[in-house]
């Protein structure tokens, strides 16, 4: 990991050889990668507007200074215009912060990956899929900024699976997880300005998620009967956020869910005090071990919710035309954060 953080190198002539140097040496995550030579990571420097040296950030659990020259590296490597690097610095900050607790997202045995949600002028400027297939493949700035994240995490922090990255099974948005809130589409205020920041600032939200869970209900129904069916997705008793009562988790609506649900008089206030009181599960479901281990001084007749209080549930709405919303549990050791996008 070290030869990363100091070593210049002579790279071979084609493309094929810097990608097996690159795996040889465990820099990668495993796909092909574009060679960081000095022009191209020099371009991505010059676009930060910082000087190369400055530290972003201290990445866990290796403590690599993360400056802008190696985020720029990284961002090379993972196949990012430089117009993306103020999110990609803005990331690193929201990581690094002490709220995220970025030791324990690394290195538990629970599958979480740093979540990226772009608000703000900044997600349209540059591309980045809030519509149809966000969660998914196609679009450059939502694939190769989240993989830009991975190998930071990777190559600065030292997150190498089976060494310092614990994660028992682990889940594919390792590979890369950022998308824009489709504000356009919201019938309520954007996530930013939800969090405090003006509506015209660009920021970007760092969750500890999950995968998306989808959530489908494509009838024509009333908006509580909507609200109760994704509220029922929600009661797993195995879910970290339940077992924990902690974390973020992420409610990502559908802009047609959306709709149905605002339409009756909503707000997302109301939607996360409905799923608060309605996504429980009854003690009487667990196993002992789980109740003395968990909710030891808890009523055997209660109903747990799944997170301790409703305004730690995050919403947002996302997608593009159906029905289907989607979940995405996060961890209960790890607290979302937002930075503004300078």
């Amino acid at each position: 990991m070290s030869e990363l953080i100091s070593e210049r190198l002579i790279l071979p002539d084609s493309a094929e050889q810097v990608y097996q140097e690159y795996l040889k040496r465990g820099w990668t995550d495993g796909l092909p990668i574009i060679p960081p030579t000095e022009e191209a990571v020099e371009r991505m420097i010059v676009f930060s507007g910082s000087d190369a040296q400055r530290v972003i950030a201290t990445i866990l659990p290796l403590r690599g200074a993360a400056t802008v020259e190696k985020i720029a590296i990284n961002a090379v490597m993972a196949g990012c215009l430089p117009e993306y690097m103020p999110v990609i610095i803005a990331a690193v900050e929201a990581m690094a912060d002490e709220q995220f607790n970025l030791l324990f997202s690394q290195a538990t045995t629970h599958p979480c990956v740093p979540l990226l949600i772009v608000n703000g002028p900044m997600g349209k400027k540059l591309n980045i899929n809030s519509g149809c297939g966000a969660f998914g493949s196609y679009y450059r700035s939502n694939g190769t900024i989240g993989r830009a994240i991975r190998l930071i995490l990777l190559n600065i922090g030292g997150a190498i699976p089976g060494e310092s990255d614990m994660a028992t099974q682990d889940q594919p948005s390792q590979f890369s997880f950022c998308i824009a809130e489709n504000e356009e589409r919201s019938p309520w205020e954007p996530l930013h300005v939800e969090r405090g920041f003006d509506a015209s600032a660009s920021t970007v939200t760092v969750v500890a998620a999950e995968n998306p869970h989808n959530m489908n209900d494509s009838s024509d129904t009333s908006a509580k009967d909507l609200l109760a069916t994704l509220a029922g997705c929600m009661t797993s008793i195995g879910s970290n956020n339940f077992l924990g009562q902690g974390g973020n988790p992420v409610v990502a609506l559908s802009p047609e869910h959306a709709e149905t649900i605002a339409r009756e008089g909503y707000s997302k206030a109301d939607v996360k005090a409905f799923i608060f009181e309605n996504a429980r599960v009854p003690l009487s479901k667990l196993t002992v071990a789980i109740r003395k281990r968990f909710f030891n001084n808890v009523r055997e007749d209660a109903h747990v919710p799944i997170v301790k209080d409703k305004t730690d549930l995050i919403v947002i709405v996302v997608g593009g035309p159906g029905k289907h919303s989607s979940y995405l549990p996060s961890s209960s050791g790890t607290w979302a954060v937002t930075k503004l996008i300078e």
